[in-house]
């Protein structure tokens, strides 16, 4: 795998603002085929014109119709006349100590979300938003602070991807050695709430004629939509995270009140079910560590029995707390999350502990959004 050196400054992406209602990003190859009719392309030619802007696209990277060199001047007048491939307005830009970067980026509307990613010694990891704030209110996530404003469009869910690997200089795309080589659908939002715009984002990123991600590389985390969770093995066939959390029905519904709708019977008989899709299949469960909450020795031993009650083949991903301005938790000692980690290993769960990073950049969900959104009103209040 390519590495990044740590410390430098991101590459500014040409300011080219993304225009929804004209782009082309987004859009199935069919899709793009009808459009390109629609302005006069002879029909016998629309497929082929759409394979070849498909791989100017998300193979080149290109955010103007005029990089599209194998296309005639005359028609790149045309599409140029009549849609765009550009980019959503970058807000902020950071990077971290520890070489994790976080974007900012605000779309047409002016609604604006959050895209970090996460360098690491074996993949790089790009955690995406799904939504623009998020309606489910878990009591130790920031962006729960935030109100549910609107779901985002395929186009907004892959530009997250493109904005990325315009930064890290990922074009022509790479059919190895990626720096993004992983996506997490674990940014701002609920990605089964947006589960259409959410399914045909991943399978344009899945696409092998353009971005060509495998299946096994992206992954989707959930509260725990069980409805939802069933369609997804079925019609998206991703990985699964859980956002689990706790391991008794009263714990979890103080912190999560999702819980009170899907409890954990439900959504961990949907996990067997999802597993079950294909033998290979291993669910994650995502378990956030919150001092004298969920951090005891008799939650580690429960969560286990838990997972072998219901036969689900998985691994649990330990995340110490990490706090924001505003939260009541706190972030267990180091002592007590080795020993929640170390009892889970003993019967034979991997349990990892995953590594804070970006503190300095306010990596977490939501943090960046509000702050930034912070210091333009006392900027706007000064003048």
């Amino acid at each position: 795998m390519k590495t990044l050196p740590l410390g430098v400054e991101p590459v500014v992406v040409p300011r080219v603002i993304f225009n929804e209602s004209k782009s082309l990003i987004g859009l199935s190859h069919s899709e793009v085929a009808e459009k390109l009719k629609e302005i006069g392309i002879p029909e016998k030619q629309c497929r082929m014109r759409a394979q070849q802007i498909w791989h100017w696209i998300y193979f080149r990277g290109a955010k103007s119709f005029e990089e599209m060199s194998n296309i005639s001047k005359e028609m790149r007048t045309k599409l140029i006349e009549n849609f765009e491939v550009g980019r959503p307005e970058i807000i902020e830009a950071l990077i971290s100590n520890d070489g994790t970067r976080k974007w900012l980026m605000k779309f047409a509307d002016g609604q604006e979300v959050e895209t970090v990613f996460i360098p690491e010694a074996d993949r790089g990891t790009l955690c995406v938003s799904s939504q623009v704030g998020c309606t489910l209110t878990c009591k130790f996530c920031h962006t729960g602070t935030q109100r549910l404003v609107r779901n985002l469009t395929p186009a907004e869910i892959i530009m997250q991807l493109l904005v990325a690997r315009d930064y890290l200089g990922e074009w022509p795309s790479p059919s190895e050695g990626r720096l993004v080589s992983t996506i997490v659908l674990m940014g701002m939002g609920e990605p089964l709430y947006n589960f259409e715009n959410v399914k045909k984002a991943m399978h344009i990123i899945m696409d092998d004629n353009g971005i060509n991600l495998s299946r096994r590389r992206i992954t989707l985390s959930t509260s725990g939509v069980v409805p939802e969770i069933y369609r997804c093995g079925e019609e998206i066939g991703i990985n699964l995270a859980i956002s689990l959390h706790a391991v008794d029905d009263e714990t979890r519904s103080k912190i999560m009140p999702i819980n009170n709708k899907y409890p954990i019977d439900e959504l961990l008989k949907a996990c067997k079910n999802y597993a079950g899709l294909k033998n290979s299949r291993k669910i994650t469960f995502e378990y956030i560590l919150l001092k004298d909450v969920n951090d005891s020795d008799q939650d580690a031993h429960k969560l286990v029995k838990l997972i072998k009650d219901y036969q689900i083949p998985a691994k649990v991903n330990l995340i110490p707390f990490n706090p924001w301005p505003g939260s009541s938790y706190q972030r267990p000692s180091k002592t007590r999350i080795d020993k929640f980690s170390s009892i889970i290993f003993n019967q034979g769960i991997s349990a990892p502990i995953r590594t804070t990073r970006g503190e300095d950049i306010l990596a977490a969900c939501g943090q960046l959004k509000s702050e930034s959104q912070k210091k333009r009103k006392q900027k706007s209040q000064e003048k």
